[in-house]
């Protein structure tokens, strides 16, 4: 089996490609390491069955013909990701998400290749369900709050894959991540795991944005590549969507707590408003839960690594970084 990984590089991507080696998977990655890093593919970056392609899927779109042609399975990850850099950086979200997995559909679809899209909880937008579910509708915050413009670009790309599915039977799978965490994870662009970590360790505020008591489950990305693996040849997943994350509920006040204890840190809880952190009229989601029932029943898959094993891991990273 071939495997092409656009966003290889990513943080996602990198682990992706390392599983699938170990496999005995061949895999090709394109990524022009605007977020992701050549780092995370150090370790296999010289593996025979890999080939690391640095390029552009959305302004050098013809690259991709000859790359999906050529695989046997599909894995979009390319992206803008985090909400810091959605929104310092509105246009480049939105020609990054929705370009970039037209470019990738229009290929699968004409070869009939196997497809799966990374899309995001963020589509749930402002809903206040106490857990999201794959069919319920999408409440989507005003246009004038540019964090929405991420969310409308991913739930497009469903609607890209779901259409192409419907017109050609194109094998294509979308899934909506929720807070994938885990070693070599950024905190560049605002994930708060790998930001809390880094200023704990470093004995630093631990800045928490908004009054701390919005809620988050967070998976770890071991657990997460585990579920894209059980999806891929799995016939009745096409044409469907699957929440993929843990059910396991922390508030960001009581995550900012936990990181302190379990790094043995002597670090401050330091309020930060939104609007400084972010932008004016800032909008967050009060909590974000999935259900993960659909997934379960038909793979079985259920996250397995516990939040206090996610800040181990990442804790056990940064320290190595900081220490080569």
């Amino acid at each position: 089996m071939h495997y092409l990984i656009t966003g290889g590089s990513g943080f996602i991507g990198g682990h992706l490609t390392e599983s699938l080696l170990a496999d005995g998977r061949r895999v090709t990655v394109v990524d022009n390491y605007s977020t992701g890093s050549r780092e995370n593919l150090r370790a296999v970056e010289n593996h025979p069955a890999l080939r690391i392609i640095e390029d552009d899927i959305v302004t050098h779109p013809e690259i991709l013909e000859s790359l999906i042609r050529e695989a046997d399975v599909v894995i979009h990850l390319a992206a803008a990701v985090g909400v810091e850099l959605v929104v310092k950086d509105p246009v480049r979200t939105i020609l990054t998400n929705v370009h970039g997995t037209e470019n990738v559909l229009r290929h699968t679809a004409h070869y009939h290749k196997r497809v799966i899209v990374a899309s995001t909880s963020e589509v749930y937008g402002k809903s206040t369900q106490k857990l999201f579910t794959e069919t319920d509708d999408l409440i989507i915050g005003s246009p004038d709050h540019c964090r929405w413009s991420y969310a409308c670009s991913k739930l497009l790309d469903e609607f890209y894959l779901k259409a192409f599915h419907q017109a050609s039977g194109m094998p294509g799978t979308v899934v909506r991540f929720f807070n994938t965490v885990g070693p070599r994870q950024t905190g560049r662009y605002g994930m708060v795991i790998p930001r809390f970590v880094s200023r704990a360790l470093n004995g630093e505020p631990i800045q928490v944005y908004g009054d701390g008591t919005q809620s988050r489950c967070f998976c770890h990305v071991f657990d997460v590549i585990r579920a894209l693996k059980l999806l891929i040849g799995n016939e009745a997943s096409h044409g469907e969507t699957y929440n993929i994350g843990s059910q396991d509920s922390i508030t960001i006040g009581d995550l900012a707590r936990e990181v302190i204890r379990l790094t043995g840190s002597s670090s401050a809880i330091e309020l930060v408003p939104y609007e400084k952190a972010y932008a004016k009229g800032f909008e967050d989601m009060k909590r974000r839960m999935p259900n993960t029932a659909k997934i379960t029943a038909l793979t079985g898959w259920k996250p397995e690594l516990s939040l206090e094993r996610i800040i181990a891991d990442v804790s056990r990273e940064i320290r190595e970084r900081n220490r080569a």
